[in-house]
């Protein structure tokens, strides 16, 4: 007995259960999203019963698949407009808090940093709702619809950016940067030549993220949406849910699923690319090697 309770209190020995509970993780939450994936493939309309395999719901209904109810497919497209303008605004915008943050030396530092923090602890129905009364009581000019939902999925996704951007740059410091001053770089050339670049796998994923966020927020654009012509994909999926479900609710969410997947992974061999094509094995090699073809040296 001794020797069970030395054994299993060893923080040094090899893992006991990590592969056990490793397999009962990816059980446990992958395969409900195969079974989901399964029914939308259904020939028939049961959504817990096996009847076969077709298209149905994705092209071949003319009216309940995906390719042909306007709602659904708008839906998506507008969940991938939304997924987008976020993309494209929060990751700069994060990247330079983060930066900025990170710099910040003296006096409100630290409080600025905790108040950056506070989206993330802020329950998304209170954002939901606060965001909701600011456009309808203060900011009349701005109209509920994608407008509103795109700067709530800015404003909610942005600490993401801050975090992981923030983190890689604490993993670097600012050597990097102090080198590149002292080879003649200004200010905005060693940000460009020499951190920048070391950003990028945090700015990837970052992006992926947000991305990921976009596509699957529920609560914020619910309630900044105008109608059913600005509605997304969790919204639709909810609001057909709770009437008369088809297997095309399935397919929906399926075909959103593949396309963050594919998006994530497009990014992922992009970056990848660009580093081979730098010739960057994780060193500094590239980042200097530019500021010498900049003439900084």
């Amino acid at each position: 007995m001794t020797r069970v309770r030395t054994w299993l209190g060893n923080p040094w020995a090899k893992p006991r259960f990590l592969v056990l509970f490793t397999a009962l993780y990816l059980v446990w939450s992958i395969v409900p999203i195969l079974i989901a994936i399964r029914f939308s493939f259904n020939e028939g309309r049961s959504r817990s019963t096996a009847q076969g395999w077709s298209l149905r719901w994705y092209t071949g209904d003319p009216d309940a698949s995906v390719l042909h109810d306007p709602t659904l497919h708008s839906a998506l497209a507008q969940s991938l407009r939304l997924a987008a303008i976020a993309v494209l605004v929060t990751v700069p915008l994060g990247v330079a808090l983060a930066v900025g943050l990170t710099r910040w030396r003296g006096r409100g530092a630290g409080t600025a940093r905790g108040i950056s923090l506070a989206t993330l602890v802020t329950p998304e129905i209170v954002m939901g709702t606060a965001l909701l009364l600011v456009f309808i009581e203060l900011l009349t000019f701005i109209p509920l619809g994608t407008v509103a939902q795109a700067i709530g999925h800015i404003t909610f996704s942005i600490i993401f950016v801050v975090i992981i951007v923030r983190g890689r740059l604490l993993a670097i410091g600012p050597e990097y940067e102090e080198a590149a001053r002292d080879l003649g770089a200004s200010r905005l050339q060693a940000i460009r030549l020499a951190l920048l670049p070391m950003l990028i796998p945090a700015v990837v994923a970052s992006g992926i993220i947000v991305f990921a966020i976009s596509m699957d927020d529920f609560v914020i654009s619910a309630f900044l949406s105008s109608g059913t012509d600005t509605d997304t994909v969790p919204v639709r999926i909810y609001s057909q849910g709770r009437t008369a479900p088809t297997p095309a609710l399935n397919a929906l969410a399926t075909v959103t699923l593949v396309l963050t997947i594919v998006i994530a992974l497009v990014g992922f061999l992009l970056w990848r690319g660009v580093r081979a094509a730098r010739g960057q094995t994780g060193s500094t090699v590239g980042e200097f090697a530019a500021l010498d073809a900049e003439g900084v040296r």
